[in-house]
């Protein structure tokens, strides 16, 4: 079927990472993984490579791996990109071209379509300088998904929380279904 490349950054929200790939790949879709260092923090690599039966990345330049330039060929040949969930972090570097890991490098390497999966705080979230590096990424035919209203991993109730996997899933399956 397809190539999806899933990237994971590192919010609350990283874990639902895990069925997004498995959902993916019984959907009958090659998923390649990166995992930002702060997503570490939240999931493993080894639960990724589990569940999408791929190895993850988590270098920008690993050390032993039949992969040279990772940010170049693991978007050779792509289909798809997805982040989920996205922080505001990544969404500012990627808004602005700054490719500091494999996740960001990828991302400036990728041609095919991009689908975004944000989860942060709502007060970060509503934060002007967000909006406006979801407006520049819109701009440039990047798709969004969410965030959704529901509870927030610090306990309160508000936009921020990530699309669930299975509308990820689906909206990836859209996408690639209207691809030329």
């Amino acid at each position: 079927m397809a190539e999806i490349l899933l990237g994971v950054t590192g919010g609350a929200a990283a874990f639902k990472a895990v069925s997004l790939a498995s959902l993916l790949r019984k959907s009958g879709h090659t998923v390649n993984c990166i995992l930002t260092g702060a997503a570490t923090e939240f999931i493993t690599a080894t639960q990724l490579s589990a569940v999408s039966g791929m190895p993850c990345f988590t270098d920008l330049f690993p050390s032993l791996t039949t992969v040279s330039i990772p940010h170049i060929t693991l978007t050779d040949n792509l289909d798809l990109m997805v982040v989920a969930p996205a922080t505001a972090h990544f969404m500012a570097r990627a808004a602005h071209g700054l490719a500091d890991d494999l996740l960001t490098s990828a991302f400036l390497a990728c041609a095919a379509p991009v689908l975004i999966a944000p989860a942060m705080n709502t007060r970060m979230w509503n934060n002007p300088a967000v909006q406006a590096n979801v407006e520049i990424l819109s701009s440039r035919e990047i798709r969004f998904t969410g965030p959704v209203q529901g509870k927030l991993a610090c306990g309160t109730i508000g936009d921020g929380r990530m699309t669930e996997p299975a509308d990820i899933a689906g909206i990836c399956c859209e996408m690639l279904g209207s691809r030329s």
